[in-house]
């Protein structure tokens, strides 16, 4: 994930914002989630023990000052996204390796009606490259279903501010919500294919009154 300071593109930039902190129940072009799996004997006691883990340690970050004190930073500052990711580098990095339910790549904060920020969960991620057998390992894929963003058809980047808000037949022609999933039709338009953002995600909503797998957040 970049930082907005490394990042060549701030549409582009918000939309991923957007896109990450939205509902994630349904496959669509431009998202593709892991196949459910049947449950096997461990995956309630292996879930169940990340939840409480999690829980534990992350508590202390309900207040987002603590959260940047511990090198916590927001991924897109004045992004108005429902959802705000802050994240922590050393731990996104660490991820590559494994998944450890106390060092999440991201915190997950909603926005409340006051303007303040209330701590809902986090977010792990995982290599572009990893197995679906790597990621039930890191947590079952019978209990949560990773994701990733695919098939992004993005502005070209030196007209890339006037072009994000393009339209065609009353469709975005850019981003997540655009019909254009090839690079072929991308490349018609001008654009350019990303076929994947980031690598794998998935948002455990662990301090959310809600089902903490199968959070649906906008």
């Amino acid at each position: 994930m970049a930082t907005p300071e490394r990042h060549p593109d701030d549409h582009a930039a918000m939309a991923a914002e957007h896109a990450m902190a939205g509902m994630v129940s349904n496959e669509d072009l431009h998202l593709r989630l892991t196949t459910v799996r049947s449950p096997a004997p461990a995956d309630s006691a292996r879930a169940t023990e990340m939840l409480s883990v999690m829980r534990r340690k992350l508590a202390k970050y309900r207040d987002v000052r603590v959260a940047e004190n511990d090198g916590f930073r927001q991924f897109l500052p004045g992004a108005t996204a429902p959802i705000q990711h802050y994240t922590k580098f050393r731990w996104a990095l660490a991820s590559r390796n494994g998944l450890d339910p106390a060092r999440p790549t991201s915190l997950l904060y909603e926005r409340t009606a006051n303007g303040g920020l209330k701590l809902v969960g986090a977010m792990f991620t995982a290599p572009a490259s990893v197995s679906d057998s790597e990621l039930n390992s890191r947590l079952p894929l019978s209990i949560a279903r990773w994701h990733e963003h695919v098939n992004w058809c993005l502005p070209p980047l030196a007209d890339a501010r006037r072009r994000w808000s393009e339209t065609k037949d009353g469709q975005p022609v850019f981003g997540p919500k655009s019909p254009i999933a090839t690079a072929e039709a991308c490349d018609a338009v001008g654009g350019r294919f990303r076929p994947r953002l980031f690598g794998w995600m998935v948002h455990v909503m662990a301090f959310s009154t809600d089902d903490p797998w199968n959070a649906h957040h906008h």
